[in-house]
């Protein structure tokens, strides 16, 4: 079967991305061979598989190492291939990023920076979290895992080794419970809405904005006052993420709006 990507990716945000991941479809579908993919965001994530889904003969998943993760990899395979036939470890695993930050508060960012700077390409990495002042951990892929093994860097004037580790040996990030929350608000501003989701005031939530920290539907924003609707998901930094579930306009002329914080 030859897929019609180009009508495939028709009004795609992502035409780069979705079309490298559909050429390994088309590898799937000719070789019969499953397929795991580069890591890719969230977003990306999201409209891959709103793709796939259009895609009949193929069947598909994804894991990024443990659950919530942001950055995943996505496993490709036949509708009509047994799932006996995928039986290898997760093309995943870990790497310990150690170094004394006692007195250099750090970001994920930093790590990734860092991490790129050794000669890896983004899409070999997948989530980054801090781990105290020592360090941070990271989920990567099987090969960049080995070349990493011993190397040593910076991270501004902090000398950091990379350490491989099993993913059952990584500090995970703590998981949190989904629950629902409902409030009522003078406004559909992404501030107010952020504020009781997150359960911070209204000024610290403006200043994670400002820092950069606070993203709407995955992307970084800087304006407070946007108005939410249905749907849109919040990701802040340590905080996990808020999805509307509801947003209608009382009699009062105020908003009820019922989140899910995961």
């Amino acid at each position: 079967m030859r897929l019609s990507r180009k009508k495939l990716l028709k009004n795609c945000i992502y035409p780069i991305e979705a079309d490298q991941i559909l050429v390994q479809v088309e590898e799937v579908l000719k070789t019969w061979e499953p397929i795991w993919t580069p890591f890719v965001s969230a977003p990306i994530r999201e409209e891959i598989v709103r793709i796939l889904g259009r895609v009949t003969d193929i069947k598909f998943s994804s894991n990024g190492g443990f659950q919530n993760a942001e950055r995943q990899r996505i496993l490709i395979q036949r509708a009509d291939q047994k799932e006996t036939l995928v039986k290898d470890k997760l093309p995943l695993t870990g790497i310990q990023i150690q170094g004394n930050f006692l007195f250099d508060r750090t970001k994920p960012q930093d790590f990734l920076e860092a991490l790129m700077q050794t000669g890896l390409r983004q899409n070999a990495i997948g989530d980054i979290w801090i781990t105290g002042d020592k360090g941070a951990n990271a989920i990567c892929t099987p090969e960049a895992s080995k070349f990493l093994e011993d190397k040593e860097g910076f991270i501004r004037d902090v000398k950091v080794i990379y350490k491989s580790l099993e993913l059952d040996e990584l500090h995970i990030p703590q998981q949190r419970s989904p629950r629902k929350i409902i409030t009522v608000e003078a406004s559909r501003r992404l501030d107010a809405i952020s504020s009781a989701g997150f359960g911070l005031s209204r000024a610290k939530v403006i200043n994670q904005i400002k820092q950069g920290n606070l993203r709407l539907n995955w992307h970084t924003t800087n304006n407070a006052s946007r108005s939410l609707s249905t749907g849109d998901q919040l990701q802040l930094e340590g905080k996990g993420s808020i999805e509307v579930i509801t947003i209608e306009l009382t009699k009062r002329g105020r908003w009820r709006v019922e989140l899910l914080k995961k």
